[in-house]
């Protein structure tokens, strides 16, 4: 298996489908990603020209040294999910998404959203 950070296609892009940046929002926050230029395949499967998806709560700077890490902040779609609900506190908070490689390393160059802001009410 190809170590380091893979190739990401020319062109490849991810964003988010909703919410919009700058949306006020009411929890749980339904969050719907989208991709361009890859395809999805769910971690630990290696295949060409594919990731998955990673949810950046809050985080300011993306770690490319290393496989991103899992927490409350760093959320792993390795299944290959394509949207999610969660459970914000009140307040601003801002979300960007990456995509990961087979061992949730970001692409090269890296794969991600701009970084978007919300405010969630109670």
């Amino acid at each position: 298996m190809p170590t380091g950070r893979l190739p990401a296609p020319e062109g490849a892009s991810v964003y988010f489908i909703s919410p919009a940046d700058g949306d006020t929002v009411s929890g749980p926050v339904m969050v719907k990603f989208g991709l361009a230029g890859m395809g999805v395949a769910p971690a630990g499967m290696h295949k060409e020209g594919t990731g998955h998806h990673h949810l950046l709560v809050d985080v300011d700077e993306i770690p490319t040294d290393r496989p991103l890490p899992s927490n409350e902040q760093f959320i792993h779609f390795g299944g290959g999910q394509t949207e999610t609900e969660l459970d914000l506190e009140p307040g601003e908070h801002t979300l960007q998404l990456v995509l990961g490689d087979w061992k949730h390393q970001p692409h090269d160059p890296v794969v991600s959203s701009e970084r978007i802001t919300i405010t969630v009410t109670e």
